[in-house]
């Protein structure tokens, strides 16, 4: 008899851990090989975790709805000659008091601005410390506020608090060996070497209250992560926007006049963002910066050209499928991916390598009646474009004899990107680039 290790998986570059959301075998249970153990959930698609080997559940190390880093193994399966099955020892509670892992998208309400602290203006922040939800969960129930929960030593990755850290502090300030602070007093405190938040005179931790005619919307689980994914990329990269207006009317009539033998011909609808994506590729290969990442003092170029598209759920959500080698498909094939991610991502068939990789992201902000718009940078990526609206206007245009004024489709595009590696000239002489593709498009070219 042998036991084989099953490992959570790695679902993309920037993911670092995930959430169990289901299991489908217990210990005791058949397994074939690639049949689906359990389902997973990460900041951008829930996936399924299928099996690397066929034999028996032996044992599941972690609970549905724990979060589990990248890498660790999260079940034993049992291979070879049948043997009875062992099954997993209980794990020891630090306290009598059990804490269910809290379920993100049902179980732990979003509590916004739930715990408040003003430091005096004389006090430097040098971290932002991260608490999850299960953490904030336990401290509420205990009464717990944020200058208290500062104070506690946290050994999760970073220095965060974890379950068993609450746990221990929560034991120990029961049986009094632990020194409670008094979170409704104010305190007098120098930053220490480890970096923690001081805590100054007028300190107050308080509770939002709701006042009014009012109706509180719990997030769901991806919303929560959205918003965390939004506020780390602000926190890391130093945005800047640049804008462009073009001119697509020469692209827009192209489009109107083949769509109908596209259509018949490949079996698929042609919408502007393949044609997008061409013109965005096109442009990162002369000015190949613009696809890359940050690591530390380095720049990583980033020489696969795979172009993220972000993309609305029909719960209104987005995600963002990647388009691999973008570089390497004609309009037919940029086509046909489009429509394929686009599709999957509507009827949650994306798989965890569809949303991977990307070292570029295109949102077009016109399909919802956007003129423009200022995207937040997609980490680790270092810029994003957005599309706007395509809107006939009158527009002067000068010919050798002479200006005249005609009705033209234009639209706006903008770039945001990371001010740390990219320049204001870079970013915009890489948007006009952009802009120029789009404006020179030929219209005699063939399908």
């Amino acid at each position: 008899m042998a036991l084989v290790d099953l490992i959570m998986p790695k679902l993309g570059e920037s993911i670092m851990e995930a959430t169990i959301l289901k299991w489908h075998k217990k210990p005791g249970d058949a397994v074939k090989e690639d049949e689906t153990i359990l389902d997973i959930a990460t900041d951008k698609v829930d996936s399924e975790v299928p099996s690397t080997t066929a034999g028996v559940m032996e044992e599941i190390l972690f609970n549905e709805n724990d979060v589990v880093p990248i890498g660790a193994v999260i079940a034993k399966i049992r291979i070879g000659a049948s043997s009875a099955v062992t099954q997993a020892q209980p794990v020891p509670q630090t306290t009598a008091v059990q804490y269910e892992e809290a379920r993100i998208v049902e179980e732990v309400p979003y509590q916004p601005s739930q715990f408040v602290v003003q430091p005096s203006a004389g006090i430097v922040k040098n971290t932002l410390k991260f608490y999850s939800p299960l953490v904030l969960n336990i401290a509420q129930q205990e009464g717990i506020g944020l200058a208290e929960l500062e104070t506690i030593e946290g050994t999760g990755q970073d220095g965060r608090v974890s379950k068993k850290d609450i746990l221990t502090y929560v034991a120990e300030r029961s049986s009094g060996n632990y020194k409670a602070l008094n979170v409704n007093k104010t305190y007098t405190e120098k930053e220490n070497t480890n970096n923690q938040i001081a805590i100054s005179n007028g300190t107050q931790v308080m509770a939002t209250g709701y006042t009014g005619n009012v109706e509180v919307i719990e997030m769901d689980r991806m919303r929560k992560l959205i918003a965390k994914h939004m506020i780390d990329s602000q926190n890391t990269s130093a945005h800047i926007t640049s804008f462009a207006e073009c001119d697509v009317t020469t692209l827009v009539l192209w489009r109107e006049k083949i769509k109908k033998d596209f259509e018949k011909r490949e079996g698929e609808k042609i919408t502007y963002t393949p044609l997008f994506i061409e013109a965005i590729v096109k442009s990162i290969k002369k000015y190949p910066l613009l696809s890359s990442s940050v690591d530390g003092e380095k720049i990583i170029i980033k020489k696969d050209l795979n172009i993220g598209m972000a993309t609305a759920l029909p719960n209104g959500n987005l995600i963002v499928p990647v388009i691999k080698n973008a570089d390497q498909l004609n309009i037919v094939g940029l086509t046909k991916q489009v429509n394929s991610l686009a599709n999957a991502a509507r009827t949650g068939k994306l798989k965890p390598d569809d949303t991977t990789g990307g070292t570029f992201t295109l949102t077009n902000v016109g399909t919802f009646g956007s003129i423009m718009g200022t995207p937040i940078i997609n980490q680790p990526q270092v810029a994003i474009m957005a599309m706007g609206a395509i809107k006939k206007r009158p527009m002067v245009i000068e010919t050798p004899q002479g200006d005249s004024i005609a009705i033209r489709h234009m639209m706006y595009i903008s770039l945001s990107y990371d001010h740390r590696i990219i320049d204001g000239t870079l970013g915009a002489t890489f948007l006009n680039a952009v802009s120029k593709e789009l404006e020179n498009f030929d219209s005699s070219r063939s399908i």
